[in-house]
């Protein structure tokens, strides 16, 4: 019998487990793949995920290996204009973003976690909920026949989590929108000034974007209403490459084109963008008794402002405290009380998840779709009044601390799970 079971071991899932290891909750992470996920390259995180990150004791190790970005620059494609973001400090930690490697991201949370806590090749084929003496279990059943009872199952299995859909809420939605990203590498050196900020273009339907990650290192982004053709005959990288610089991006800045000549090729991803309708965060079914999700199997969401990894880092936290703060209560997992501290972790989340959902889809609606005059005018109200508003209103969240379980109280006569 597990404490926790957490599948997937991506962000989300990385994240989590060292949470409730901080609480003294011991968990199991099953991934599928056959080591750490590390599709995407790299991400940038915001001042909330390094609340987080503070929070889950990890934040130094990262912030010695990137410099932090002070502010972002916007450029339209057709007028040239340019539209300056500053980005503001966090109120608790001072923090301002940064961007990672999503390897390293992932290297630095398994190396929180005690031997044999994550279990690769562990693919899902079915799970239930029984009684037994009482008590609800969730049994997990893998693919080569390895049957699992866990007391709690928390679904950090991306975008078309298995947990998710067992607790019934509705798959991800196609945006309309298409994203290709690349690391682009400079054995000498890119050149970039080093005052670290992040570039992004707009276009009628296209949107693009780069910002360093060292001194050779350059990650970028490009996103489009259609996606790069051939990629039902899953074309190759170099073809996605060259049709980037040679089509879709033909009109972005030199600087732009320049740093997609130098992609590594094995880098190279090309996805449509999902995310989950809002109303089924809001009242869909996240959590049932001893099972929720965390991350893209909650909340998958377009990438316009950079918040899907931050917000799997806020869960893990969010996730951890409630579930600490009943470990903390009781010294031990108490069967009627986990089943509350889900549902106030489901709670919580709700609003948070779909109003960022929500705001990263109007967002790329705003930057990218249509010519209109209306949508011109929309845009630059959007770029030069608004845009740092969103940004640092929503980066300012703090997702709280983690109970301390410095002195747990003896266990007592309540039956655990």
């Amino acid at each position: 019998m597990e404490e926790v079971v957490i599948v997937g071991a991506g962000i989300a899932g990385l994240a989590t487990a060292v949470a409730l290891k901080k609480v003294g909750v011991r968990a199991l992470i099953l991934e599928r793949s056959k080591g750490l996920r590390t599709t995407g390259t790299a991400l940038a995180l915001y001042p909330n995920a390094w609340v987080a990150l503070d929070t889950l004791g990890v934040s130094d190790k990262l912030a010695a290996l990137y410099a932090p970005f002070e502010s972002g620059y916007m450029t339209d494609v057709k007028t040239k204009s340019i539209q300056e973001v500053h980005f503001l400090p966090n109120s608790r930690n001072g923090a301002l973003p940064r961007a990672v490697h999503r390897k390293v991201l992932l290297e630095v949370l398994a190396e929180e976690l005690p031997p044999n806590s994550i279990r690769f090749s562990s693919r899902i084929t079915s799970m239930e909920t029984q009684v037994e003496h009482g008590l609800s279990i969730c049994i997990v059943t893998l693919d080569n026949g390895t049957i699992i009872k866990s007391k709690v199952v928390i679904g950090c299995d991306g975008i078309h989590s298995i947990v998710a859909r067992w607790l019934g809420l509705r798959p991800p939605v196609y945006s309309g929108r298409s994203a290709v990203r690349g690391l682009s590498v400079f054995p000498k050196g890119h050149g970039f000034d080093h005052s670290h900020t992040i570039q992004q273009f707009v276009d009628v339907g296209k949107r693009a974007a780069f910002f360093t990650l060292n001194d050779k290192e350059v990650y970028w982004f490009f996103g489009a209403t259609c996606p790069p053709k051939g990629v039902e005959k899953e074309a190759d990288p170099e073809m996605t490459q060259r049709e980037v610089v040679e089509d879709l991006a033909k009109d972005f800045p030199p600087v732009y084109l320049d740093i997609v000549k130098h992609s590594d090729l094995s880098s190279l991803t090309w996805a449509p963008l999902m995310f989950r309708y809002p109303w089924d965060i809001l009242f869909g079914n996240l959590a049932q008794s001893n099972v929720t999700v965390a991350g893209d199997a909650m909340h998958p969401m377009t990438p316009e402002l950079g918040q899907g990894g931050c917000l799997a880092l806020e869960d893990a936290v969010v996730l951890g405290r409630h579930l600490g703060d009943s470990f903390s209560k009781h010294g031990k997992l108490v069967s009627q009380c986990v089943g509350v501290a889900i549902g106030r972790y489901a709670k919580e989340r709700r609003l948070r998840a779909a109003t960022l959902v929500t705001a990263s889809y109007l967002s790329g609606w705003l930057q990218q779709d249509g010519s209109s005059r209306l949508m011109r005018f929309l845009r630059h109200v959007f770029y030069g009044f608004l845009l740092a508003r969103v940004v640092n209103g929503i980066t300012e969240y703090d997702c709280g601390k983690l109970p301390s379980v410095s002195s747990l109280p003896s266990c007592d006569s309540e039956s655990s799970i």
